[in-house]
């Protein structure tokens, strides 16, 4: 279970003491107001909140902790299940001599999480937790060996009708290989099962009698090869799902695959980063009729730059686990040196990241019982017939082009100029409320900021969308002052200049003290979707004020 700690409290149990506590409290608190001109519609209650407190215990043999969640009238935006309180979390881990042995809750993930990836993500609703017993073994130099059982957690639903059972290996070569140690060279190989047993449920094609015939058990399979030597890195990895329907493929029974490559290199001054994956019918649930984001098994990544600045964040791409995708992306980084013509006398860094999503190019779909595709194999890629057809690519879901360009002009001025250009597939990705098929947009940020001296810092952002599609053009205006690490006192406001006119402005304090941190905001947001890994939730448009409080000890 991953939550925030003190190092302190850590290292404490290696200095004599025989036990050390850590943990967190974290409280997320809205008083909404009803907004007729955002739309932000009536609420049920007053107050809505989403808390945890985490405490956690650790020794030199036997690690503990618990989680405790109250969330009876959560934020909103969150699913309807996601709304309940009680202990959430709890395990306990023995530790000798390279074995670990854990009960209760965890969190694992299986190379890129092809076919296993549990995690918290909070912001979002995820916590796919496993609840049942984990072995590790680091106890042979050079080889690494996993294995677990348990039931999922879906919000405060574990899934008993189907457990998740798990094994994975993989050999660090430099360990064995005494040439590759001296010549800085890791090479990795890795192998990893899943199998997922549920039970058969009533399902027939529609405007038929028939029931379809449901696999209780869907296994899974993922081999990966890594080697990197000096500043090169090189990731290979396919996986493989077996016969899985769900409603996310229209319940047919066709195989699932994914292949992925990347390479990177980085040195002083300079990287670069370039991916590729292929994905088909990849859908990984506990559950197979049940909607939403947090009954995942996997994780599909999605091959598209995170935006941390507002508006290049308005269409985010959520990945296309059914029926799959073609993804390529890739990351270029340069650092001028100082004292040259476009370096100048700080030096300046120019990056540039490029993505392109699109469709899988099809085969005719079978024909099935009363014209539904329930029951057959579905609509398969075309990946038999030559090499080119593995490679062709369909319809574009989405591409980005941003060009971002770090330039210091004086010891306390620094500034960032970004440029985006982004097309985005409103049929496919089905997030907007629009009738126009592709939505295109060029984004311009400036971010300035000025340092006073080590305490006192003033940052401020412009940003404007540029789009003839859905809401057309936005404006973005923000100043913070920040006294570090104790203070920082913010304003904003984000425009619809070419649409409706509607301002979405939001003012917020934050305080740092010791352990604690406390953040108070008042204004509008934006309908929209907070986005992370290839998954979305839907925010709504909200009005109201805020309190955010974490405590970490």
């Amino acid at each position: 279970m991953a939550v925030a700690g003190l190092a302190l409290g850590a290292a404490s149990a290696h200095a004599g003491y025989p036990v050390a506590v850590h943990g967190s409290v974290q409280a997320d608190i809205v008083f909404p107001e009803v907004d007729n001109e955002i739309e932000t519609g009536e609420y049920d209650h007053k107050i809505l909140f989403n808390t945890y407190a985490d405490v956690n215990l650790a020794s030199r043999f036997v690690d503990a902790g618990l989680r405790a969640e109250f969330m009876k009238w959560p934020l909103p935006g969150y699913e309807k299940d996601f709304a309940g309180w009680g202990l959430s979390n709890f395990y306990v881990k023995g530790k000798y001599k390279g074995f670990e042995l854990t009960g209760g809750d965890f969190y694992e993930q299986f190379g890129s999480g092809f076919i296993l990836r549990t995690y918290e993500e909070r912001p979002l609703g995820i916590d796919n937790a496993i609840r049942g017993g984990r072995l590790n073994v680091t106890a042979v130099k050079g080889l690494k060996l996993t294995a677990l059982g348990g039931v999922q957690r879906r919000y405060w639903d574990w899934s008993k009708h189907s457990q998740i059972y798990g094994a994975n290996a993989e050999v660090y070569f430099q360990d064995y290989i005494p040439w590759m140690a001296e010549h800085g060279s890791n090479w990795m190989l890795g192998a990893s099962w899943v199998l997922k047993h549920e039970r058969d449920e009533d399902v027939f094609v529609p405007g038929t009698n028939y029931r379809l015939n449901l696999p209780e058990c869907v296994n899974a399979f993922d081999v990966r090869t890594t080697f990197s030597k000096g500043p090169w890195s090189v990731l290979g990895e396919f996986a493989w799902k077996g016969q899985d329907p769900s409603f996310d493929n229209n319940y047919t029974y066709g195989t699932g695959t994914a292949y992925m490559l990347s390479a990177t290199f980085s040195r002083k001054g300079f990287s670069a980063m370039l991916q590729a994956k292929r994905s088909y019918n990849m859908s990984f649930r506990s559950q197979r009729s049940v909607d939403g984001i947090s009954a995942f098994i996997n994780n599909m990544p999605a091959f598209t730059y995170t935006h941390t600045y507002s508006l290049p964040a308005f269409y985010p791409y959520a990945t296309q686990s059914a029926p799959g995708e073609w993804a390529y992306q890739g990351q270029f980084s340069y650092l001028f040196d100082r004292h040259t013509p476009l370096g100048g006398r700080y030096g300046t860094k120019l990056s540039v990241y490029a993505s392109y999503v699109a469709s899988l190019v099809h085969q005719n779909a079978p024909e099935g019982l009363n014209g539904s595709l329930m029951g057959t194999d579905g609509a398969r890629p075309v990946d038999s017939a030559s090499a080119f057809p593995f490679f062709k690519t369909g319809t574009c879901n989405y591409y980005d082009i941003n060009v971002q360009v770090e330039k210091r002009f004086s010891a306390p001025l620094t500034m960032t100029f970004m440029y985006m250009n982004q097309m985005f597939n409103n049929n496919v990705l089905r997030t907007v409320e629009t009738d126009e098929k592709y939505i295109r947009t060029n984004i311009l940020v400036v971010d300035a900021k000025y340092k006073f001296n080590r305490k006192y810092t003033l940052r401020g952002e412009l940003q404007y969308l540029f789009t003839k599609q859905d809401q057309k053009d936005w404006a973005y205006g923000m100043l913070e002052f920040s006294w570090s690490p104790y203070l920082m006192v913010s304003a904003s406001d984000m425009w619809n200049c070419g649409g409706k006119g509607t301002h979405y402005y939001m003012f917020g304090v934050t305080g740092n003290y010791r352990n604690n941190r406390l953040m108070l905001s008042y204004g509008r947001t934006r309908a929209g979707f907070d986005c992370s890994g290839g998954l979305c939730r839907p925010v709504p448009s909200m009005h109201g004020f805020r309190v955010n409080y974490t405590y970490n000890f």
